[in-house]
């Protein structure tokens, strides 16, 4: 089989950096394992998810008789990634550098059987066309959940505490204590939820549960009352109830037909003054310009994002320089640590493939022509693709 993955650059510098030892977890907190391939041929703690890390796959794939084509060329008209596409079996991408899976592009690939996320999040693969082309869809779920909860205590602390700004001034040599604390606060007491309570929302509130904050979530799907009463979680029936009531709202749904531009003027209207937002789900779950907007106005006091639509977002996208925002170039889930994991889950999605055993439920996006195991829980029908093509108008710097 010819198998096509999509990763990053590597490092500007050209160099790699030297792995070092990672504690060793056994399980997930749910009791779900972590990835069970028979074997890997790279080092935990390696950069994988890079054009020369290759996810550690080449020596499996080739030792088996498979073609390895790595590309970080994805964009634009002509792109390595859609020339390698059209005769590929597989298609490997990245939540962080997306090969949106367009339904031309799928179409165009007569032999696709199926796409990998390496990481979690489907979305820059058009479901719908997946559904309809036959092509299973798989994801390394909760391989770097923990990661991106981690993520959201840092930007959630960061925007509360302003801690951009207070950075920025030692950066300029100032030393304005008052300019430094203008917009600074405790986190402590304040009110902090959640959109969807699934492993990342979960896991980031029970982290922050430490700083003596009320807990809020919404869910369509609620949450038992043991863990509710175990976490000190209070449950609202709509995503307007929830806002209504926060002063800090955590984004962590997954994007699809029915998320996409939830947070738009009227629903951010609704919220308190001053208040923050974290996105490390989706940038599509927001509006772009809504955002800017209310940041300007002062309705909302902070917005921090790891999350862009589309992803590289261009160099003059609006979220770069907005004010007071905390964003990164979606780095939440790729951390060393996370890329072990993904890596691993990745050969081990292959590895059941090529011996035509049955896929995890937990990974398991589209299959048989319809969405199955967690894609049925946590997607719709449709595709969020659209719009993609101007990832082409970034260029490096």
């Amino acid at each position: 089989m010819k198998v096509l993955c999509v990763l990053y650059d590597d490092p500007s510098n050209g160099v790699m950096p030297k792995p070092r030892d990672l504690p060793v977890l056994e399980q997930y907190p749910d009791g779900q394992t972590l990835p069970t391939p028979s074997a890997v041929d790279f080092e935990p703690g390696e950069l994988l998810g890079c054009v020369s890390g290759e996810l550690g796959l080449r020596k499996f794939l080739e030792d088996n008789g498979h073609e390895l084509v790595v590309t970080s060329d994805k964009d634009g008209e002509g792109c390595t990634a859609d020339k390698e596409l059209v005769d590929a079996d597989i298609v490997i991408s990245q939540p962080f550098w997306p090969y949106y899976l367009t339904r031309e592009k799928m179409e165009s690939a007569p032999n696709l059987k199926m796409a990998i996320t390496a990481g979690i999040g489907s979305d820059h693969v058009d479901l719908q066309a997946a559904i309809d082309n036959n092509v299973e869809v798989m994801e390394v779920t909760y391989c770097n959940s923990r990661s991106v909860a981690e993520h959201i205590v840092m930007m959630v602390l960061a925007l509360v505490r302003d801690y951009h700004t207070q950075h920025k001034i030692v950066n300029d040599g100032g030393w304005n204590i008052a300019d430094a604390v203008s917009k600074s606060y405790d986190l402590e007491g304040m009110n902090v939820g959640t959109v969807a309570a699934g492993r990342i929302g979960l896991d980031a509130l029970k982290k922050l549960k430490a700083f003596d904050v009320k807990l809020h979530y919404f869910d369509k799907h609620r949450l038992p009352a043991e863990v509710e009463e175990e976490v000190g979680l209070t449950y609202h029936d709509s995503v307007e109830s929830l806002v209504q009531t926060c002063e800090v709202v955590t984004i962590n749904c997954p994007l699809h037909p029915e998320t996409e531009g939830m947070f738009n003027k009227e629903l951010i209207d609704q919220m308190k003054p001053g208040s923050y937002i974290v996105n490390t789900a989706r940038g599509k779950i927001c509006n772009r310009q809504d955002i800017v907007d209310a940041l300007e106005s002062g309705q909302l006091a902070g917005y921090a994002g790891d999350v862009w639509f589309p992803q590289p977002a261009p160099n003059d996208h609006v979220w770069r320089t907005m004010p007071n925002h905390g964003m990164t170039p979606h780095t939440s889930g790729t951390s060393l640590t996370a890329q072990a994991r993904y890596a691993a889950g990745v050969r081990e999605i292959l590895e059941k493939l090529f011996a035509g055993e049955k896929q995890r439920d937990e990974y398991t996006i589209v299959s048989n022509g319809g969405l199955a195991g967690v894609g049925k829980h946590s997607y719709t029908e449709g595709s969020a693709t659209s719009g993609s093509e101007e990832a082409a108008e970034y260029k490096s710097v």
